[in-house]
């Protein structure tokens, strides 16, 4: 999975394509549960670019997205908002692909 770097970088992928947008941070238990099946996930869904956003290197952008608990996704299409799995609360495999398959 591509790690962001940069808002630059944010503002140009979500407006490219379909993209999901990871919200994770190492320290987090919960992320931590996740990651075995991020791989899977990612070759399942091959029509979306899977990036991850360290929360805490990107604290504003969290905040300006209302992102207040992790792991959390958001999915954009061409620069658009599609969907949200925004909560504080630890995400099953099974949930992940709910939310995608719900894009």
């Amino acid at each position: 999975m591509e790690k962001l770097i940069s808002i630059e970088q944010f503002q140009q992928i979500k407006e490219e394509g379909k993209t999901i947008f990871l919200f994770s941070a190492d320290w987090c238990p919960d992320c931590r549960f996740i990651e075995p099946v991020l791989p899977e996930i990612e070759n399942k869904y091959t029509g979306y670019q899977f990036v991850y956003v360290d929360r805490d290197q990107f604290i504003d952008l969290c905040a300006e997205l209302d992102v207040f608990g992790i792991p959390s996704f958001i999915a954009y299409e061409n620069g658009k908002e599609i969907g949200r799995f925004v909560s504080k609360d630890r995400k099953t495999k099974e949930e992940i692909e709910q939310f995608i398959e719900s894009l």
